[in-house]
């Protein structure tokens, strides 16, 4: 039988993740442990604290007022025991963000956080989609540009300068532009924006102000390393972070065209929902992001 503060983390993990069969094996505990703990708890309580159907839990209003006392119960014990034990912050924190920033910034510091922090497993996801950080259980995404979605708390990371791009054969074709008047008839490799559903037009800093182009596009992709391979094929003009390019750029493979119209530096920010008191572990991994882009050379 596990005890009341598990009973408590096995109950927000369940809300969280929405679901028995994952909260269990989260925890590393049989999917029946899960469900007989839950059932004593609400017994304990006299109250109903889930809403259950073949496919997805949810918390009832009064699991829901449970689960906010229970997050930040939870947060307080795990804070006062580390304090005054001396214990360092320990357990699973679950991020997720883009792979290529991820492997350019974040995986060359990371046996220096983890060496820090030994007791601390760090799980990575890898995207560029909008993530549902309750449902999913993920403490904490990164992600660029600016947020659409509510109840999310935003730590700015960094600005990041942004170029436009295209390969040699597809300039030797089409010629280079040298203003914004002149690509009426280039194309441009569409990128499909996971937030809008739209192919997201190419922008140029004009003076004070930000001018918009949607150009022809014969190829459009969703992941950025397709569209970043497609534009080195010759398929049209490509925006992305200047770090994306930069061996693509000295080896020859792409060049950069309008550098006075940059687009504007993509901002990156580090988001957690705004009803989950900030873990220990959160809280050190944030630290040490801004840390890290505040030493970055883009």
């Amino acid at each position: 039988m596990i005890d009341r503060f598990e009973t408590m983390r096995l109950f927000v993990r369940v809300v969280e993740r929405g679901s028995f069969t994952r909260a269990a094996a989260d925890l590393q505990i049989p999917r029946s442990t899960a469900t007989e703990a839950v059932q004593r708890l609400e017994r304990a309580l006299s109250v109903r604290l889930l809403d259950r159907t073949t496919r997805h839990v949810a918390p009832t209003p009064d699991g829901e007022a449970y689960y906010g006392r229970c997050v930040a119960i939870l947060a307080d014990v795990e804070e006062a025991e580390g304090a005054l034990q001396g214990h360092q912050p320990s357990g699973v924190l679950r991020i997720d963000a883009p792979g290529t920033l991820t492997r350019v910034f974040l995986l060359p510091h990371l046996p220096e956080f983890l060496k820090n922090y030994p007791n601390i497993t760090l799980q990575l996801g890898q995207g560029e989609r909008l993530v549902d950080l309750v449902r999913e259980g993920v403490d904490c995404v990164i992600r660029a540009g600016e947020p659409g979605e509510s109840g999310m708390i935003m730590r700015r990371l960094a600005d990041i300068p942004e170029i436009t791009c295209a390969s040699p054969c597809y300039l030797e074709q089409n010629g280079v532009p040298t203003s914004l008047d002149n690509l009426a008839n280039h194309q441009m490799v569409g990128f499909l924006s996971s937030r809008t559903g739209m192919t997201l037009p190419l922008e140029f800093q004009v003076g004070d102000g930000i001018r918009e182009l949607s150009l022809s596009t014969q190829v459009v992709a969703n992941d950025a390393e397709t569209v970043h391979q497609l534009a080195r094929l010759g398929f049209g003009l490509v925006q992305a972070p200047r770090y994306r390019f930069l061996q693509d750029i000295a080896s020859g493979a792409l060049v950069e065209v309008l550098p006075d119209t940059r687009p504007r530096p993509m901002k990156l920010a580090a988001y957690y929902p705004q009803n989950r008191q900030l873990s220990p572990r959160v809280r050190l991994f944030l630290d040490w992001a801004v840390a890290v882009f505040d030493k970055a050379k883009f």
